[in-house]
């Protein structure tokens, strides 16, 4: 049976986490594969409304194994609090039914620390981070300073680790930003006490997917943010800072390539970003204003109202380029029921010039305007729908207007937030 990579397709908040969670529910093994707890995955089903930001959303399938990949950043005590939460919610989050990889890299205090100072330094170019400390952590990853799952196993090496990296950080906090310096012991001991708590999860966990591989078992790859915020690929520097697109798939979970027989885009049926950054698509008018609040658009993670848009068919074509998407999956379409006509960016203008492709210069894409085509809306709700045939004749339209553009075909329609409200035109599997 084939990997399956679930993508944003856009700038995250697509819905990947109902889309995941839908999935699941014929999946042997879910594997988040790249971000930190910047990122959140609602979920809705039988238990309640969960908001997930390192647990996999596949957790809440009956049959599926979850684990955290190599390519995840973990601040051990948000992912142990969120351990406990579903576990208190009645989810089986026991050793054995969820794994983390022990190369997996760790969130450190200084961490979050230095992405609030530097960010706050940024002043009027501030990227808009979560401050989590993300930035930081997958910077000392790439500069060989990092500090792994497996490290904080080992309690007297990972003593000479830390005291060697501290002291490095406590003079960049003192001598740059004038802060106060960490304690070594507090530190230390606090994260021997997370380790001795995520020691039962902690597994070389490419060795249990080349198994469940082997065994063609169906491994779904679970991606955060969107494709618009991959640092090579997105808005850079608006961007995050680990690959969400299907080729950071296979190195955030430590397979190969040819694993991969599937890659599922998922999209909002209009556009929202949180944060800095150019969004040639953006509402800033009644119509904006409403589609934020019939969709409750505020950050799962910081609760910050999202820049709202309408679909940017330019971006998303990129998006299928650089993914290669065998099919798409299309959420909050129930959102545009009470439009009278909904507008798709087809192209952008440029003073006389028109642009077919997303550009790569910020300073260019910051002057694009959106060239629309208008569609009429439905006006009536889609919410009971559940086959493609029976969605109102503008509604089918409307998604096959969007596939032409893309390039890509429809596998689900999402017509709200519940498990059920799920149209599947084509199986995923």
């Amino acid at each position: 049976m084939p990997a399956i990579a679930v993508i944003g397709g856009q700038w995250g908040d697509e819905g990947k986490g109902k889309v995941v969670d839908y999935v699941a529910e014929h999946s042997d093994v879910v594997v988040r594969f790249s971000g930190g707890d910047n990122a959140g995955h609602t979920v809705i089903n039988q238990l309640g409304k969960f908001a997930l930001h390192l647990v996999p959303s596949g957790i809440f399938s009956r049959r599926a194994v979850s684990i955290i990949g190599n390519g995840v950043v973990i601040n051990p005590e948000v992912l142990l609090g969120e351990i406990d939460m579903l576990a208190k919610r009645g989810v089986d989050v026991s050793p054995g039914r969820l794994f983390i990889s022990d190369r997996a890299h760790l969130i450190m205090p200084y961490h979050v620390i230095l992405d609030e100072l530097e960010e706050t330094a940024r002043g009027a170019s501030a990227i808009g981070t979560t401050k989590k400390g993300i930035g930081p952590v997958f910077s000392d990853k790439i500069a060989r300073e990092g500090i792994r799952v497996g490290d904080i196993l080992d309690r007297r090496n990972f003593m000479e680790q830390l005291r060697a990296i501290l002291d490095q950080k406590n003079t960049l906090l003192t001598c740059v930003y004038n802060a106060k310096p960490l304690s070594l012991v507090k530190i230390y001991e606090q994260y021997i006490e997370f380790g001795r708590r995520l020691q039962p999860y902690a597994a070389e966990t490419t060795a249990i997917l080349e198994r469940a591989l082997k065994d063609k078992k169906v491994v779904m790859l679970e991606g955060a943010q969107g494709t618009m915020l991959d640092p090579d690929f997105g808005t850079y520097p608006f961007a995050t800072s680990s690959s969400p697109i299907s080729g950071g798939a296979c190195v955030g979970a430590g397979i190969s390539p040819r694993a991969i027989t599937r890659i599922l885009g998922v999209f909002k049926a209009y556009c929202t970003r949180v944060g800095g950054g150019p969004f040639p698509t953006e509402l800033t008018d009644e119509i904006g204003d409403e589609i934020r609040e019939r969709a409750q658009e505020y950050g799962t993670t910081t609760g910050r109202p999202r820049r709202c848009g309408w679909f940017d068919a330019v971006a998303a074509r990129f998006s299928n380029r650089v993914n290669g998407f065998t099919g798409m999956a299309i959420t909050r379409f129930d959102i545009l029921d009470t439009l009278e006509s909904i507008k798709v960016c087809t192209a952008y203008t440029v003073g006389d010039k028109t642009i077919t492709d997303f550009p790569a210069s910020l300073a260019l894409l910051g002057q694009c305007e959106p060239v629309y085509e208008e569609l009429s809306g439905w006006k009536t709700s889609t919410c009971d729908v559940r086959r493609f045939a029976d969605l109102p004749a503008p509604a089918k339209k409307y998604v096959n207007r969007l596939e032409e553009l893309i390039g890509c075909t429809t596998n689900l329609i999402c017509v709200g937030p519940e498990r059920s409200q799920t149209i599947v035109k084509k199986p995923v599997i």
